[in-house]
């Protein structure tokens, strides 16, 4: 089975891909992890991968794919796998496919984890970190129990990830819709997209994708 989660920044794609791949023996498949680990490895395809990423520029749509393809043919993705972070365009879902028939295969489902950009930036922009010990902190939904001091090791130093600030958080969104939004329509048309609420409790949200992978929702 061969699963991709869409869904804007901060949907939580990554932690109902993961919960997703060790229910169903299948491997998470995070472009951005395979990348480094294929650079570090010194392959191919990772040497090229390097020199591109060293000069600031994105790696081709033909080197992820290869990577992808040469990826899914190890053992520990004979029962299939769940796609995260990748396709983000058009372009990228049809080489996609085109690689996948390949060798006789094809993307089985397709899930989009739907929330409204407005929360997402709530949800992210208010994300901090205590600087001591690393725990984490929301502004609106978990907040210290007293202001500015941290309950698991009463550090008063507090940091933001820079991609969390709200500009960005906004500016994420916008290419994901552009870029990335155009998708929908693609896979909703060959009947493998399915579409959950992600605005609800988490569980609520892992039950609905899991019937959604099944064919119980769309």
């Amino acid at each position: 089975m061969i699963l991709i989660l869409l869904g804007p920044p901060g949907a939580g794609k990554g932690t109902q891909a993961k919960r997703l791949a060790e229910e169903r023996g299948l491997v998470q498949l995070s472009t951005g992890d395979m990348l480094r680990a294929a650079a570090a490895a010194g392959s191919e395809l990772g040497r090229k991968a390097k020199v591109t990423m060293e000069r600031g520029d994105l790696v081709s749509d033909d080197i992820i794919i290869a990577m992808i393809g040469e990826r899914m043919e190890q053992p520990d993705c004979r029962k299939g796998a769940i796609l995260d972070g990748f396709p983000r365009s058009l372009a990228q879902a049809e080489a996609l496919d085109a690689m996948l028939a390949a060798t006789g295969r094809g993307v089985d489902r397709v899930v989009e984890i739907k929330v409204d950009d407005e929360a997402l930036v709530t949800r992210i922009a208010g994300r901090l970190t205590c600087a001591k010990c690393g725990s984490g902190y929301h502004d609106t939904f978990r907040r210290t129990k007293v202001e500015g001091v941290c309950d698991s090791c009463g550090g008063r130093e507090f940091t933001r990830r820079a991609d969390d600030i709200e500009a960005t958080v906004r500016a994420r969104l916008k290419v994901y819709n552009t870029q990335t939004a155009p998708l929908l329509p693609y896979y909703r048309q060959r009947g493998k997209l399915a579409t959950v609420d992600g605005m609800g409790p988490m569980a609520a949200v892992e039950a609905d994708i899991r019937a959604a992978v099944d064919g119980g929702k769309g």
